[in-house]
């Protein structure tokens, strides 16, 4: 089945252009768009009493009436909720932050190749979260550089729990690497993939990938 995606941006001439980017791609479905953030939440609201609900919504941050972090805020914390990825020409890292925090599963800047965005909703529609490299490296630097002395030897300890094949894992998610690539890069099935990457999780004391990220760049891996 496709994934039924939802374009919510100001500007008439992007949402045109994502819908025009992802009418090519065989297993999305662009089933409405969305002009401001509170029209996105409803139409995302009365999906939900249909056969057919918003499985992925692609927000931008400003927008009239309802801004993009507000929308995504109201739209993750109801029930059965869609994943949602900002989109945006501003990659501050307040914004990044706040989105995350809203509850997004993803952040790409607008000038993402389009290959690349319809991968990152096929990955967040199967529960993996995505953000853009750049984005990615940003969020290390802001969040190590706010962490007190000592970290390296901290990190550098929960590394050496794991094993030479976790290690491998944990490098690539912090290349921004997906699943996908991952087993490409590893020789190893995706499935596997995701299994290390749970153990990962555990040995690091990780919630999300971003930590996963942080931890190898302070035990001088990245």
């Amino acid at each position: 089945m496709s994934i039924r995606v939802l374009v919510a941006d100001d500007d008439a001439l992007v949402r045109a252009g994502l819908t025009m980017i992802l009418g090519g791609a065989k297993e999305i479905e662009v089933v409405g768009e969305a002009e401001n953030g509170r029209e996105a939440c409803a139409i995302v609201e009365a999906a939900k009493t249909t056969a057919d609900p918003i499985d992925v919504v692609l927000m931008d941050i400003r927008m009239p009436v309802l801004d993009g972090i507000a929308a995504t805020a109201e739209i993750t914390a109801r029930d059965c909720a869609p994943q949602v990825i900002v989109l945006t020409t501003f990659d501050a890292d307040d914004y990044v932050v706040r989105a995350l925090a809203s509850g997004a599963s993803g952040f790409l800047l607008k000038d993402t190749a389009p290959a690349d965005i319809v991968a990152a909703i096929c990955r967040v529609h199967e529960g993996e979260p995505t953000l853009s490299p750049t984005v990615t490296a940003q969020l290390i630097s802001k969040v190590a550089n706010g962490l007190p002395n000592g970290r390296e030897n901290d990190a550098r300890r929960l590394a050496d729990d794991l094993s030479d094949r976790e290690r491998e894992v944990a490098v690539a998610i912090g290349a921004g690497m997906s699943n996908a690539e991952i087993a490409a890069a590893l020789f190893m099935s995706v499935a596997t993939v995701k299994a290390h990457i749970s153990r990962i999780f555990t040995k690091l004391d990780a919630s999300n990938r971003v930590q996963v990220a942080i931890c190898m760049h302070d035990a001088g891996l990245l």
